[in-house]
């Protein structure tokens, strides 16, 4: 059996002049959480809509569970949920009537339950236009996981959540993914891709950087490891070690960067012990996701500065021309 979920085989998608994604290739597998990232304009929205049968390929191969997304629309439709970047309803539909409207097309059973899930339970009367901006979110995400879809593509889902709807979403993606449903997740939000994701892909400027488990690439990349010594006598203040970057004290605790921290716990320890003095705590922080994220976008600028002669710079999480 096919454990592919997602095919991408040289992918390419121009808009006029434009070359929005150029020849990218991944795979994702099924029943799994899988991140696409990248900076605005990297081509994460233009792939998942090609994925989702919005949008027609200009290059390459596209296959979701089997299925051409350009040319078998209707088998694909009865295998995706999408909740859009950007989407609507009708303005006077109501949120129960939408929920019907849905379950019906996919010949399921209204599932109010996940509107309660979503904070939904006492809107069921309301006219989409009467929502907040957050509801219509919550409500989009409902519809495209009523029928449990095989293939869940989410584009940018937390955007506008509160803090305890943002939870359950994560809490429902993970029982989803439990019962072998495949989710594609876009996001900026690279805390969460890391949490939630079992592998990413990096896009930047229409081309893929990175792919691999958060772990992988955040081992892969430059970051030094954060290790921060808590003592009851100081013994650690001012020590300088080779390789290593001691920071001044933060909070009673010295903080040392380094790429090696194996040894360098062995030897901050082995210096505590020296002294006589006494640990308190210790705490070890490898790169995240979002370090090695900047460091590998940062890389490419550079490179394509270089290449194209035009100036590049990176600003949080926007590339911008």
């Amino acid at each position: 059996m096919n454990n592919l979920a997602v095919e991408v085989k040289n992918f390419s998608k121009r808009y006029g002049s434009i070359t929005a994604v150029d020849r990218i290739s991944f795979n994702v597998y099924r029943g799994e959480i899988f991140g696409l990232l990248g900076p605005n304009g990297a081509g994460k929205t233009t792939t998942l809509e090609c994925l989702e049968g919005l949008r027609r390929a200009d290059g390459g191969t596209l296959k979701v569970m089997g299925v051409d997304p350009a040319r078998e629309q209707r088998r694909l439709l009865a295998l995706i949920g999408v909740q859009l970047q950007t989407g609507s309803l009708p303005g006077y539909i109501r949120v129960g009537e939408a929920m019907r409207l849905f379950s019906a097309y996919h010949g399921v059973e209204p599932d109010y339950a996940l509107l309660k899930r979503l904070g939904l339970e006492e809107q069921l009367n309301v006219q989409y236009h009467a929502l907040s901006t957050g509801q219509k979110r919550r409500l989009a995400l409902a519809l495209a996981m009523v029928h449990r879809p095989a293939v869940l593509f989410l584009d940018e889902p937390t955007a506008g959540l509160d803090v305890s709807t943002r939870i359950a979403l994560h809490e429902l993606m993970a029982e989803l993914r439990a019962e072998g449903t495949t989710i594609l997740l876009s996001t900026h939000d690279l805390a969460e891709a890391e949490s939630l994701s079992d592998r990413v892909a990096i896009l930047l400027a229409g081309k893929l950087v990175a792919v691999g488990t958060p772990r992988e690439l955040t081992s892969a990349g430059e970051g030094l490891t954060k290790v921060s010594v808590c003592t009851s006598g100081n013994s650690l203040a001012g020590l300088s070690l080779p390789g290593v970057v001691h920071k001044a004290e933060q909070d009673q605790y010295d903080v040392f960067f380094t790429a090696s921290p194996g040894p360098t716990v062995a030897e901050l320890i082995s210096r505590i012990d020296s002294a006589g003095d006494e640990l308190i705590d210790l705490r070890v922080e490898r790169p995240s996701l979002e370090e090695r994220f900047m460091e590998l976008t940062g890389k490419q600028v550079m490179k394509r500065d270089e290449n194209n002669g035009q100036a590049w710079k990176v600003r949080n999480d926007q590339l911008m021309l």
